[in-house]
């Protein structure tokens, strides 16, 4: 018997509804997914004092020491080394360790954009697939816990894969990963850098004391690089930190 045109625009209408449902669920089973995993990471929180620490680093034959600062806004200072070079490094290091460490509300960070699961793989980690972020990124979350970050920049795609984690009270920390940096158009390997990490409990906060880097680059061409942390003290809290 054939179908009347207007029951067919209802089952079309009906199907329609159901694939959005569909769509709507898996998005939403995504953000949640991603959500509980990035809300999962141990951060510094409103209370958090700022450090001073003394600083040496070790680069094959050469050493360097001094002293580094992270205020209570989270911004950095680095004194005491010799070479403008060696500096700008150093507080590009802390840099990146105070953005790992940096509490940034769920909402502020990925509010706006859209997220769909991908692939499951061997070890029981999901994609993430994320639509909106400036910088493409996708993830990998295994557990409660974000053991991937692939992104784009520029002419550069860059893969993190975490390793190995230190689990707090508060959540987790990746002391553990490794990097891969490729050409984001051909795919040709760039380099890349291997991260062992340690932190120690300070007060209420844990802290980076050690963090080694094995940087090696396209020709296999390996450097190791360690930041060793002592002296650690926590700051007051007092204005100007």
């Amino acid at each position: 018997m054939a179908v009347k045109e207007g029951a067919r625009r209802s089952i079309v209408k009906l199907e329609t509804s159901g694939n959005l449902r569909s769509e709507m669920t898996e998005s939403n089973n995504a953000r949640a997914i991603f959500q509980t995993a990035y809300e999962n990471r141990y951060i510094w929180d409103e209370h958090f004092p700022g450090y001073t620490a003394q600083l040496t680093l070790k680069q094959g034959e050469e050493v360097y020491t001094g002293q580094v600062q992270v205020k209570r806004d989270l911004s950095v200072e680095v004194t005491g080394i010799e070479g403008e070079q060696v500096r700008d490094s150093v507080y590009h290091q802390m840099r990146d360790i105070v953005t790992h460490r940096k509490s940034t509300a769920f909402e502020q960070a990925h509010g706006k954009n859209q997220f769909s699961l991908g692939a499951t793989d061997n070890t029981g980690a999901v994609e993430i697939l994320v639509q909106g972020d400036a910088m493409g990124s996708n993830y990998k979350v295994r557990g409660e816990e974000i053991c991937q970050v692939s992104r784009v920049m520029g002419s550069m795609a860059f893969t993190i894969n975490t390793k190995e984690s230190f689990h707090t009270e508060s959540g987790y920390i990746s002391v553990g990963y490794n990097a891969v940096f490729r050409d984001s158009k051909t795919g040709e390997l760039k380099g890349e850098r291997d991260f062992q990490e340690t932190y120690t409990q300070f007060g209420s906060y844990y802290l980076p004391t050690l963090q080694v880097i094995d940087s090696i680059d396209n020709n296999g061409s390996k450097t190791t690089t360690e930041f060793h942390f002592t002296g650690i003290e926590l700051l007051e809290f007092r204005k100007g930190n």
